[in-house]
């Protein structure tokens, strides 16, 4: 079984599990469901699946031990965690245990579409040699490329990239995230430090290119409010504030 065709699905609502099932045959993928996270666990041990989506809110074992049993027994997989709308602290607290997107209830095509996208480039991103940030200097803004899931163990490098930033002459810094780039728990508190000091040294700082979901999760800490969230046109110049 190809595991980077392989989906788990783990979730107590019979009908959630339905409509998965259907949407991920439907794209190709082998699907693999379970009703608790106890089954969840077994079948990830069993499978290895490159993709696991998992409810949050279960009887018995929740979301939130499967998702650190299977982080800690297979840290490559990407774990999307399944939550009703809105609820936004419980996905800042399975980002801080590694989890590497979400998805809201109801589900819909497109936002897995889009989860889906995210988690199989980030998967085809693996081992390909790229550097995960990077800075890069033009006379007015210095850009810092975000190209994989930012955690911890970029602390290093994503510090030099803004020391760099900030001892040149630019007047303005972007936080560009690759399409697939996530952010943990540990990223977003070392981005909002480093956004800070940008700010506390005068530079006009702003992020781009950063999921709609996370966009949500940003505003809510209030990162937004230190640097404004913009897109990127077709044209890689032009720019307008989401």
């Amino acid at each position: 079984m190809n595991a980077r065709q392989t989906v788990l699905v783990i979730d107590d609502e019979a009908a959630t599990l339905t409509m998965f099932r259907l949407f991920l045959n439907a794209y190709g993928y082998t699907v693999l469901t379970a009703e608790n996270g106890e089954t969840g666990l077994q079948l990830a041990r069993g499978h290895r699946p490159g993709i696991v989506f998992t409810d949050l809110k279960m009887p018995g074992m929740d979301g939130f031990s499967v998702l650190k049993e299977i982080k800690k027994e297979a840290p490559q997989t990407e774990v999307i965690v399944i939550t009703g709308h809105g609820d936004m602290d419980h996905v800042v607290q399975a980002l801080n245990l590694e989890a590497t997107d979400f998805i809201n209830k109801p589900i819909g095509r497109n936002a897995l579409d889009a989860a889906l996208k995210r988690a199989e480039a980030r998967l085809a991103n693996d081992g390909a040699g790229k550097t995960p940030v990077e800075a890069e200097l033009s006379s007015e803004v210095g850009t810092i490329f975000i190209r994989d899931t930012l955690s911890g163990r970029h602390k290093e490098m994503l510090t030099a990239c803004f020391d760099h930033v900030l001892g040149s002459e630019c007047k303005a810094v972007e936080i560009r995230f690759d399409h697939h780039s996530a952010v943990n728990g540990t990223g977003i508190a070392m981005l909002t430090r480093l956004l800070s000091n940008v700010r506390s040294a005068g530079k006009e700082v702003r992020i781009a290119g950063l999921s709609e979901n996370f966009r949500t999760i940003f505003d809510m800490l209030g990162i937004t409010r230190i640097a404004p969230c913009i897109e990127i046109t077709a044209d890689s110049d032009a720019r307008n504030d989401c």
